[in-house]
Parts: C-alpha cells; structure tokens; sequence
C-alpha cells in the first residue's frame, strides 16, 4: 500500500471518529442542562466502522476498545486533530462567571483552545452519574492499556488534588501512529534516560573468543524459543521470566557490539540506559524515569543494555545522610525491576569486581570479553580495513597484531588515525608509519609506550 493511500485511509478513519465526538459531546451537554435533544443517551451515537486497513482502526481493534474508551481516546486527540472540536466546552457558568467544574480542561501555554483532563472524559461518558464516574477511573489505572501501553499520557496530579484533575493527553507514539502512520521509537531526553543503539557492522566484523560465541548463543535461542521454554515445556513454574547477563573485560572488547548485534539478530530494539542520567536529584524521579523504560521495554521486547554498570552500582554506600538513603532506594529499585523484567537485561562491566557477588549469581550469563590473542588481533585489523581501504606495501598485519595488544576498539582508533594521518600528508594510501603513531597514541592512554 502507498504511503498516499495508507493517509487517506487514515484521514479518513480520523474524520469519522472526530465527527462522533463532536456529536457525543453535543448530546451530552444538552441532557446535563436539560435541553431540548433528539436523544436520550450518548449511547445512541454508534461510533463508526472504521477500516481496519487505518492506524486508528487497527488501534481500536488491537485493543478491542469500546464505546468509552474509544470516547476517552478521541477527547485525548482532539486537540492535535481538530481542536475547535472541544470548543464546546469552553462556555461559562452564569452563576460563578468561569467555565463548569465538572467539564474539567486546563490551559496550555499557547494552545488558544480547551485542553482535556481526566475530568473531561469523566463528564462525557457519565455527565452526573456518580456510579458510572467511579466505574470509569479504571481507564487511567497501570493495569489499563491506555497507561501499561503508553496509549495515553496523564499528567501528575497536584498535592490533594483530585484525581481526574490530571491533564488528558496522547503520546506522541499513539499520534504519529494514528496520524502518518509510523510506529514512533523514543529517543532519549530528560525523561527517558535510554537511546537506540544501532551498527550497520555484522558477526565478521567482531572477533570474539568461542566461548563468548557460545553464551551469546545461549541468549540468541532463549530469545528465540523463552515461550516453549516457559510455557510448552511448562517451566514458568520453576523459572522467573526473562534473562540477564553481564558482559564484563576491558574496554574495547566487542560488550557494546555484541549487544547490538544480539538484537539485530533476533529483531529486537537495543536501548542503552544512560547512567549519568539515571540518578535524578529530585526524590521520586529515578523511579519514574526507569519505570518509562522498563514499561516500554516490556510491551514492545527490547533488549536493554547497561553500560558501566558499576558507576550506577557503586552507590550503594553506607547511609551516613538522606542521600545516601535514596541513592542506595534507587539502586534498589534498579535492582528489583531488572530482576523482574521478563526481557533480556545486559550490563556491561569493565571490571567484574565492581559488582556486588550476590547480584551477580542472578545472572543467568557471565561473559567475559578478554583482550584479543595474536590471531584474533591479525583477524581485527583486516576486518576492519574490509580490502577497500589502500595500504603501503610496508604494512604487515601480522607484524601489527604480533607486536602490539590491542582491542578492537583501539584497533579502529588506530586505523582512524592513520587514515587522518595520510590525508594530512595528501596521500591516498595508508602507511606503516601512520598505523604506528596511531598505535603510539592508544598505548598511552593506557600508560604504555611502544
């Protein structure tokens, strides 16, 4: 299907849906005052077949979303489809000179028009029927699709406000795939600590030690068959859901690589956590900002990575202050929804004694990424030149990989700065000299020399 006509059909779906809105909406403003209504219920409006082959259609299918739901999520896109469509509500009480409490609706910075809150959807589907309002705050409950799937986005409601105060959006997820039809990836920001990792390298371009082949193996088949594993062969009984390993040796190794290569294997997203921007100095947002994470992980199974797992680990120090109180709360919380996450967790370690012995016999997996031999060294450097890129005939692979320990990390540093090196001389070919004084360079940021 063209993209033109994957729009249309969801142009289409979208009108239809926001024309029921509008016509819900002014039924159940005329019952609550009592006005003249061709109507005597909201239930009247039958909300439209919608094609399946739209993104709204396919939502509502997905989820199988009813009268009220589909009435709650509508209310929540109005705004960035049709915002005029809630204009509606703006009207105000004669008696206290503001709009009606029981409309709910805030406003935006900029936004001219009525912004949703839960109370909005609490007054549309129940108006004053005090059992069918309390009968509707399951929709904005964790266990509801619309929050345990990101569908919505509620905001925070204020200290002793009430509850359906809170500010009735959209993700930006639900729009984009509602609207042109693209399944959104988050990316990292202020409140997401976690970014998709991506290589366009394959398994020729890492060189790892067979035993490392293997256990990544072993992670390779429990992503490919967990559900026999779990339900057909009737282990979940015995075995907790998911699985966790730790990737640990020097810098350079091929831990990242390995991770990222995992996922693209097995189709699955990779998402490394971002520890610097884990730890939030306001009390309460650490947990909130990896709970998005965890929660988005679960529904669509990625493969989260935690780099320099030890910076976040090391905090948990004796509480000699409030800090330290909730750093180590945080760490623990950490620890608690990794051990809980039914997806593959991998952390990454330069240095396995950094992480606390009893933490570790959780894992299922412990990899150790050892500097490369002589042999494996020969095969990084010419994996990584891949025949395209022009050499001196005074450069000797073997000779490189026999004399100097490098990882693959440095190895592509080296080769960066050769290929700079040879550029600055305006030559086209890489020589000896310029592979060394890259090595020169990598030795001494481990303190070494040639």
């Amino acid at each position: 299907m063209s993209d033109s006509l994957k729009a249309s059909n969801n142009g289409r779906a979208l009108e239809m849906e926001i024309e029921w809105l509008v016509q819900v909406i002014d039924t159940r403003i005329r019952l609550y005052f009592e006005q003249e209504c061709d109507y005597d219920s909201i239930y009247q409006h039958v909300p439209p077949l919608l094609n399946s082959e739209s993104q709204y259609g396919a939502l509502v299918s997905e989820y199988a979303f009813e009268f009220d739901e589909r009435l709650v999520l509508m209310a929540a896109l109005a705004p960035h489809l049709r915002p005029q469509a809630l204009d509606m509500l703006l009207i105000n009480n004669g008696t206290t000179g503001r709009g009606y409490a029981e409309f709910g609706g805030w406003k935006g910075k900029v936004h001219g028009g009525f912004l949703p809150t839960c109370e909005t959807a609490a007054f549309l589907i129940a108006g004053d029927d005090l059992i069918k309002r309390a009968e509707i705050m399951c929709f904005f409950e964790d266990n509801h699709p619309f929050i345990s799937h990101a569908l919505l986005a509620i905001g925070d409601e204020g200290a002793n406000e009430p509850q359906f105060s809170r500010s009735l959006g959209v993700s930006v997820e639900t729009v984009n795939r509602c609207t042109i039809g693209i399944r959104h990836k988050p990316d990292f920001s202020n409140g997401f600590p976690a970014k998709r990792i991506e290589s366009r390298l394959n398994w020729h371009d890492l060189v790892l030690a067979p035993e490392v082949m293997d256990e990544v193996a072993n992670i390779s088949e429990w992503i490919k068959h967990q559900s026999t594993i779990m339900d057909g062969w009737g282990l979940s009984r015995i075995i907790k859901p998911g699985y966790r390993a730790l990737f640990y040796g020097p810098p350079g190794t091929g831990k990242s690589m390995t991770a990222v290569l995992l996922g693209a294997e097995t189709g699955l997203d990779v998402y490394r956590i971002d520890l610097s921007q884990v730890v939030s100095k306001y009390i309460g947002e650490t947990e909130k900002n990896l709970a998005n994470v965890f929660n988005q992980a679960e529904r669509k199974n990625w493969i989260l990575f935690f780099d320099e797992a030890d910076a976040l680990f090391s905090k948990r120090t004796q509480t000699s202050s409030s800090n330290d109180r909730y750093a180590n709360q945080e760490v623990a919380y950490l620890l608690q929804r990794i051990e809980d996450f039914s997806g593959v967790v991998i952390l990454a370690t330069n240095l396995k004694a950094n992480i606390d012995d009893a933490f570790a016999r959780r894992f299922q997996s412990l990899v150790h990424f050892s500097m490369p031999d002589v042999d494996e060294r020969g095969r990084l450097w010419r994996a990584a030149l891949n025949g395209k890129c022009k050499m001196n005939e005074d450069v000797c692979f073997q000779q490189l990989a026999e004399k100097y320990e490098l990882s693959g990390g440095a190895i592509i540093n080296v080769i960066r700065y050769g290929a700079l090196s040879a550029l600055r001389r305006e030559c086209d070919t890489i020589s000896n000299s310029d592979l060394l004084a890259g090595v020169t360079k990598e030795l001494r940021k481990e303190g070494k020399t040639l």
